[in-house]
């Protein structure tokens, strides 16, 4: 699998009201995994969308392990997850730099929407393909 990291500090806006990250911040903590994670290997949004595609998610999982709080660094690390079908799956883990604690793992599924018809791609896009070949996945 290919993988990359991202550290993140955690800021007050980002917590509730027990001074906890709040849970639905994992997802936005996902993305700026995927975002890193396209800037590292050659596969970013507006590169995507260039393609002539949208990849909206699909599906979504988040299992939480341990609370982040206020003023703590996370490190999200993504990790691509091959598949023979048109789509672009992801696995995370969140960890606690400041505690060493796993806080949470998840997954999330995209898929190819033609960017003018807005239908399912059900075939991987020629330049998705190729960028499979060159990272060897």
């Amino acid at each position: 699998m290919i993988a990359s990291e991202i550290e993140i500090d955690i800021r007050f806006s980002e917590t509730d009201a027990m001074g906890v990250v709040w849970h639905g911040n994992y997802l936005k903590f996902f993305e700026d995994g995927r975002e890193a994670f396209g800037k590292t290997y050659g596969l970013e949004y507006l590169t995507i969308f260039d393609k002539g595609y949208f990849t909206p998610i699909v599906r979504s999982e988040i299992d939480h392990k341990a609370p982040v709080y206020y003023g703590q660094v996370i490190k999200v690390i993504t990790r691509y997850v091959p598949a023979k079908s048109a789509k672009i799956q992801f696995e995370y883990e969140v960890v606690n730099l400041t505690t060493k604690e796993l806080c949470a793992v998840g997954k999330t599924v995209q898929v190819f929407l033609e960017r003018e018809t807005r239908l399912l791609e059900l075939i991987n896009p020629d330049f998705y393909r190729q960028w499979k070949e060159d990272n060897n996945v």
